[in-house]
Parts: C-alpha cells; sequence; structure tokens
C-alpha cells in the first residue's frame, strides 16, 4: 500500500551533492593492510582513495570503525567516539576526511544506532543493581524471572532483569522507549520518558562529534529498530523526523542513508536515501534472486526465479510491481538504491559469470536512483565457500567479506602478513581477478563499470534524477526495455539476461543511436524498428526526443 511522504518533512530535499552522488562501500578490515597485522586499515584506505575516485566514486560507506570487541565485525560498539585501534587513530581518521575533501569525495559513516556491545560501559553500568543514570538506557524487564517475556536474555549479570538484544545475545537493544507502552509491564517506558529522551540526545551527540570532524552523513544500521511498540510506525518516524530537522538546521548538507528495505517508510521518515536489498521488500529479490535461493538446491524452497537468470524464466514484472510502487511514491523526495551487494549476503558472482554480471550492471547503473557499489564488486570478485565463521559473519556472509584483491601478488595485495594472520582467507584460485590486472585491460570489467559511470556522469538522463518509465515490460518475457529522459535528452536501455536470441519491435528505434557500443560485444543489432538481442547482452540507445 502507497504511503505518502510525511507532511512535516515535505518540504526537506536531499542534499544537492546527492544528484550526482556514487557511492562505494568498504569494509574497512577486507580493504587494504598497510602495517602487515592482516586486517585492513584507514591507511589503505587513503592509498587508494585516487584508485576509487577514476572508478568514477564520490562517496565512500565506511563499516563500523568505532572500539569494538568485535564480536559482530564492529556492529557490537564498544565506545562511539573512539576508533578502534585496528584501523588506526582519529589523526589518521582525519587524514581519510581531508585526502577524500581534497579530491571532490565524501566520507560517511556506519551508525550503529539501536544496540551497543555488552561491552560498552552505558550497558555495564544498567547491568548494575545500584540504579544509576544508565539503568534505563536499555530495554530491561523488572525481573530474571518474567518468563514470558520472549527473545529476552536472562542471567547475564547482577541486575535482576532480562534484557531485551537487538540482533545477537551480546548487542542489547538501546531504549528508545515504546509508543505504545504495555500498562500491565510498567518497565516498558514512553518515548517521552526523560531516561529516553537522555538517550536520544545522545545519539544526536555522537552524530555532532562526527560530522563536526568532516563526515558526510551516515547510514543506520537496522534504522526501522529503534521504537518499540509501535505498530503502526509513527514512533520511529517521529523520532528520525526530529534528528531531520536537527540536521536540517545544523547540517544541512548531511545525508541520512537507512538500513530499512521500504523506501517509502524511510524517507518518509526522513532519511534521503534507503536500500531495496535482500530482506522486506520484494524487488530486489525479484531482479536478482534471493541471496541463498539461486543455489540448484536451494531454487524450490525460496519462490519464483529472478528476473537475472540465464533460463529466462523470471518475470521483470514482479520488480517493476514493488519498485514502481516505491520510486512513484518517494519521487523528488530522496533516493532508491539498487546496491551491487553488500557484507550482509552473497556476491553475485556467486552463481553467475562475468558476461552475467556485466549485464546486472549496465542496469543496475543506468537506473534512477544512487549507485552503490560494494568493494570488490567492480573487478567480480567471488563468494568464497564453507569459509570459517569470522566475527558473527556466520553462514553465507563470510564469502561476501574476503580480502579486496589489488594484485596478483602475494595475499592478492591485500597485505603483507603471512596469509596465517590474515582478517579472512583471500581467495585461493589460480588467477583471481585483481584490480591491477584489470586496470591494464580496457576490456575488463573494472573498465565497463568505469565507462558506465562515466555515461552516467556525461548524460544527466542517465543520473540520479532523471525520469523512468518501462518501455517494453512483459510478464514473463525477455527483454527489458527501459526509459531515462530528463530536459528533453532520451535514453533507452535494453536487457536481456537469459542466455536467448530474442527479437522485438520497437519502432521508436528506428532513429536511434547506439552509445559507445560498450560492452555489447557486437550482440545487439537495430534494423529499422526491431531490436535483435544476442544472448545475455545489452543495449543503450539515445532516442530521438520527436518520437
Amino acid at each position: 500500500m502507497k504511503k505518502p511522504i510525511n507532511p512535516e518533512i515535505a518540504c526537506h530535499r536531499p542534499p544537492a551533492w546527492l544528484a550526482e552522488a556514487v557511492f562505494y562501500q568498504i569494509y574497512p578490515q577486507s580493504f587494504l593492510d598497510t602495517n602487515s597485522d592482516g586486517i585492513g586499515d584507514l591507511r589503505g584506505i587513503i592509498s587508494k582513495l585516487d584508485y576509487l575516485w577514476d572508478l568514477g566514486v564520490t562517496a565512500l560507506w565506511l563499516g563500523p570503525i568505532f572500539e569494538s570487541p568485535f564480536q559482530d565485525a564492529g556492529y557490537d560498539v564498544a565506545d562511539f567516539y573512539k576508533i578502534a585501534p585496528r584501523y588506526g587513530s582519529l589523526s589518521d581518521f582525519r587524514s581519510l576526511v581531508r585526502e577524500a575533501k581534497r579530491r571532490g569525495m565524501r566520507v560517511c559513516l556506519d551508525l550503529v544506532a539501536g544496540h551497543t556491545s555488552v561491552h560498552h560501559p552505558w550497558f555495564q553500568a544498567s547491568a548494575s543493581s545500584k540504579s544509576n543514570k544508565h539503568s534505563n538506557w536499555y530495554v530491561w524487564t523488572k525481573s530474571a524471572w518474567d518468563a514470558h517475556e520472549t527473545n529476552f536474555i536472562r542471567g547475564f549479570s547482577e541486575r535482576d532483569g532480562s534484557y531485551l538484544p537487538n540482533f545477537f545475545y551480546f548487542q542489547p537493544a538501546l531504549n528508545y522507549g515504546y509508543k505504545n507502552p504495555d500498562p500491565q509491564k510498567p518497565w516498558q517506558l514512553p518515548v517521552t520518558h526523560p531516561d529516553v529522551q537522555a538517550l536520544r540526545e545522545e545519539l544526536r551527540k555522537i552524530m555532532k562529534f562526527w560530522l563536526d570532524l568532516g563526515v558526510s552523513g551516515f547510514r543506520v544500521d537496522m534504522a526501522a529498530s529503534l521504537v518499540r511498540g509501535d505498530d503502526d510506525g509513527a514512533g520511529i518516524e517521529e523520532l528520525w523526523h526530529s534528528y531531520r530537522e536537527w540536521l536540517d538546521r545544523d547540517y544541512p548538507e548531511a545525508v541520512l542513508i537507512s538500513e530499512w528495505c521500504n523506501p517509502q517508510r524511510a524517507i518518509s521518515a526522513g532519511f534521503d536515501i534507503d536500500f531495496l536489498i535482500h530482506f522486506g521488500e520484494p524487488a530486489y529479490n525479484a531482479l536478482l534472486g534471493t541471496p541463498w535461493g539461486d543455489m540448484p538446491e536451494n531454487k524450490a524452497k525460496h519462490g519464483p526465479p529472478a528476473f537475472f537468470n540465464r533460463e529466462g524464466t523470471g518475470d521483470i514484472q514482479r520488480f517493476l510491481d514493488n519498485y514502481l510502487e516505491h520510486h512513484r511514491a518517494t519521487s523528488g523526495q530522496g533516493y532508491i538504491s539498487l546496491p551491487t551487494g553488500n557484507h550482509d549476503f552473497p556476491r553475485h558472482r556467486r552463481t553467475r559469470d562475468e558476461r552475467e554480471i556485466r549485464v546486472i550492471f549496465a542496469m543496475l547503473f543506468t537506473m534512477p536512483g544512487i549507485p552503490f557499489i560494494y568493494y570488490g564488486d567492480e573487478i567480480g570478485m567471488r563468494y568464497l565457500e564453507n569459509l570459517t565463521a569470522k566475527e558473527g559473519s556466520y553462514q553465507n556472509r563470510t564469502g561476501s567479506r574476503t580480502p579486496m584483491q589489488w594484485t596478483n601478488g602475494k595475499n592478492c595485495g591485500f597485505s603483507t602478513a603471512d596469509k596465517k594472520m590474515l582478517y579472512i582467507p583471500v581467495d585461493p584460485s589460480p588467477q583471481p581477478p585483481n584490480a591491477e590486472s584489470q586496470l591494464a585491460d580496457d576490456q575488463s570489467l573494472i573498465h565497463l563499470v568505469r565507462r558506465l559511470l562515466g555515461l552516467r556522469k556525461k548524460y544527466p538522463a542517465l543520473g540520479n534524477t532523471a525520469e523512468f518509465e518501462p518501455v517494453y515490460a512483459k510478464k514473463g518475457k525477455y527483454p527489458f526495455v527501459y526509459e531515462r529522459r530528463l530536459d528533453g535528452a532520451c535514453y533507452w536501455i535494453a536487457i536481456n539476461p537469459s542466455e536467448k536470441e530474442l527479437s522485438i519491435k520497437l519502432p521508436a528505434l528506428a532513429s536511434a543511436e547506439a552509445l559507445e557500443v560498450l560492452d555489447c560485444n557486437l550482440s545487439v543489432t537495430k534494423s529499422a524498428s526491431t531490436l535483435k538481442m544476442g544472448g545475455v547482452s545489452f543495449g543503450i540507445f539515445g532516442v530521438s526526443k520527436t518520437q
């Protein structure tokens, strides 16, 4: 059901710089190690800023870099005001922000707003049997024997109560209050409670601390999880709306990016960007497949096949029905991202070859919204199977967090440390893809990414804000053709993920011109008003605005 944008934030417009933004997600511990301890660091990121700028990146999203015991890869924060020593120092971070800015790039941080580590001093104080200022900063039951409360953790501390985890047991939920507290459960504090308000103010201070150091905003982890007893979502919208008002007043260039996977809700709450990814709304899975359902043994239990499959058994309409609902509801108010991947689900190379990835990128990088590239996807890094869990990665996530592959040298250029010291093992295959080799080959995947992003910048009608409309999208049929247009300029993008050769009639193509053939490998041809496409191919065409 379409949710209208909150009228209280209808006047909000995303920061102007987002109109041309391209983000790159960095998993810090796996990007580049400069001190030979086997773990990536901030200096490694600094050393690769030119590489990222040349790729077409304008903004970075860094995974959590705060002090942490790293039971969940940094998503278990022990101090929001300190850099984890394994990444470097606050001075290193200042250098990163400064060097990025010098190149015209921005830095955004991952903000874990809904929970901390059990090792955080706030929680240690909250777990005390003696009442103190932090006692209500987490969600605790009145007694440890409240057995009827599901998912609560008991017996962890001297406090007579059970605490609510936000994800893993060692991530206690911060208490942003209950929108509709149960009167039979006095420990459910209302959102107006002074201790709840104190916590909300503390989150504002955390954001201010990093904004004052030069960051350009935050990707908020589990953004919808903060307010409890909030059936209609009014409480969580009010919370983020309050931060939005503050940012608009004091930091108008700051961006809020949500992990919500419901753009209508997230943008209504005041976020500038929301992802359509593998949970929540179905669009991403309809397009690219469920995270673990693309393996042959899993297909039967994970619903209909994705549109991007060689067999040509998907249905683009499953994607469009959901995507267009969110796109139309948020257009002009915020941005949707269809990322190449992220740290929480398998890389798309898991069951696809490079040619299939090229066609996927051709679509992702010509859609409206803001591109997000997960580190290593630009070179087609593989998903590594059956790796031992590392810092909360567990099943099916470790293989997407392996070290970036820079060269064909030791440890793929990630680190000079002994391989036994590496955070996660590197790809052991004889010739894994690497950035150095691909940069030397102008037909490589990384050059395709650079050209696609270059087209996006060169032709605003292919950019973040231009209009989008399906041209040829038939239920259960291939290919998918869509239009991007802005200020009289018009382009059609044709996508054929199937291995079948296809031919369709499109009259406007009679006078169309292909844009810099790109990666078509001569598999896309145009004759009169007929579009002929080879298997697993794409085409990008300039269409006369008089058509």
